[in-house]
């Protein structure tokens, strides 16, 4: 059965690049992104391993935590790692799993039969503190992940865990935000003290209430 929103992520013990970690534990009280890969030395996915390295002062910032996975073994990701750093320019300084019998990828639904038995979709999961799955996303073998909408997803999940408000399509850190639904208009002065403008009784602005 398919993971969906809110499930408890899976734990699990696995190697690692840089050891062996029991998932949960290695996420604390944090939040977390784990995101697979088919293989090593995979090209789309080379590069979105370095774009992820070169990101690791914002996921530190927001207090996240990044793993990737592949169903090679630690050695051949050591070897992957070099090439990594050589092409993209960074040092990788997150975890690779090692998934060689693929019972992460099954705990994960990322076995994708229409392409092949043995094959993981590339598969994007965020979790939160509490460790339930916040984000999921899957992207065909083609298309490279987008590292810069991963970080606005975290960055809407982390305002609206907080507040009383939902984020508007396109929505930019910054941007103005929707008051939910849940809060009645005489309500809003004491949550949210810059104000809100009401467009429709269902739809009310207000500043970021963080910034």
């Amino acid at each position: 059965m398919s993971l969906r929103l809110g499930d408890l992520a899976p734990d699990f013990t696995a190697d690692t690049t840089e050891g062996k970690i029991t998932f949960h534990q290695w996420l604390g009280t944090g939040w977390g992104v784990l995101f697979s890969h088919p293989a090593d030395y995979t090209p789309v996915c080379t590069t979105e391993l370095g774009a992820a390295a070169k990101l690791k002062n914002e996921f530190d910032r927001r207090g996240v935590k990044c793993a990737a996975i592949s169903v090679d073994p630690v050695e051949s990701h050591r070897g992957w790692i070099a090439d990594i750093n050589e092409t993209q320019s960074t040092t990788m300084n997150f975890p690779i799993i090692a998934d060689p019998d693929r019972k992460i990828a099954a705990l994960y639904d990322m076995i994708h039969p229409n392409v092949d038995d043995k094959a993981t979709v590339r598969s994007v999961f965020v979790i939160g503190p509490d460790k339930k799955i916040k984000l999921t996303l899957t992207y065909p073998m083609s298309c490279g992940r987008n590292f810069a909408e991963i970080l606005r997803v975290i960055d809407s999940l982390q305002l609206t865990a907080r507040h009383k408000v939902a984020t508007p399509a396109d929505w930019q850190h910054g941007g103005e935000c929707i008051v939910t639904l849940a809060v009645k208009d005489e309500e809003i002065p004491a949550l949210f003290p810059k104000g809100a403008r009401k467009v429709k009784p269902y739809l009310r602005y207000t500043p970021q209430p963080n910034v």
